[in-house]
This record gives C-alpha cells, sequence and structure tokens, in this order.
C-alpha cells in the first residue's frame, strides 16, 4: 500500500472513532486500539495501560460530556506515515467548545491494518 493510502486509512480511522464518541459506542471507541494501549489524559488517572483501563477511562468522558456531534471532533489533523508505524496530531475540540484539547496517536501497522497503539491528550496551561 502506498503512503498517501496509509493516511487516507489512519484519517478515517480518526474520524470514525471520533463519531464513535460523538454517539457514546464504548465499543467503537475502543474498536482498532492494541491490547497494549497506552495513554496519557487530563483527567485522573494521567497514564492508563492496556485495553480494560482505557475503556475504563470513557464512561468518566461520556458521564461529562453531552452526547452529539460536536461532543469529540479533530480539528487541523495531521499524519505522518512510516512502513508500520505511525503518528498523528491536532486539536480536539469537546462540545464545539472554544477550548482546545492538544491529541497526539501513535499507531502500528499489524498484518496490513493500522491500529491505535498510543494517545495522549494534553491540555495547555497558561502561566501568570
Amino acid at each position: 500500500m502506498r503512503r498517501v493510502d496509509d493516511e487516507r486509512e489512519i484519517r478515517a480511522l480518526v474520524e470514525q472513532w471520533c463519531d464513535a464518541v460523538c454517539e457514546g459506542d464504548a465499543e467503537l471507541v475502543v474498536a482498532r486500539h492494541t491490547p497494549d494501549i497506552v495513554m496519557f489524559d487530563v483527567p485522573e488517572p494521567v497514564s492508563s495501560r492496556g485495553l480494560a483501563a482505557y475503556r475504563k477511562t470513557w464512561s468518566l468522558f461520556f458521564e461529562h460530556n453531552p452526547q452529539g456531534p460536536a461532543r469529540f471532533r479533530v480539528v487541523d489533523l495531521v499524519v505522518i506515515v512510516g512502513a508500520d508505524v505511525a503518528f498523528a496530531y491536532g486539536l480536539l475540540s469537546i462540545n464545539a467548545s472554544e477550548a482546545r484539547c492538544r491529541l497526539t496517536l501513535g499507531l502500528r501497522k499489524i498484518d496490513g491494518v493500522w491500529w491505535f497503539a498510543h494517545e495522549h491528550h494534553s491540555m495547555p496551561v497558561l502561566l501568570s
């Protein structure tokens, strides 16, 4: 597969993931994540390791963010693709808020299929 096709596939995967979050579909949210997924998040726990721990973090998000098409959207997504590793980054809009969360995703290509292996969310901190 050419790199441009890989990039297109990753962009579609990110879009499907965002749609699943917007719809509150926990099973689709965790789909296409490696069993050893590592996530660094803004709220506690700041680090989640493994699919079960990753899945658990979404209940808090769903509880505090209303379902709908603007619940979780990535803007300005950049995708950089290697032969079997890729990363993507952009700004995350939650509930169409003006505030933006930073998002970085690490992906692995396993048996010709892209999987999320790492996820990192962060919020800017204003220093006074």
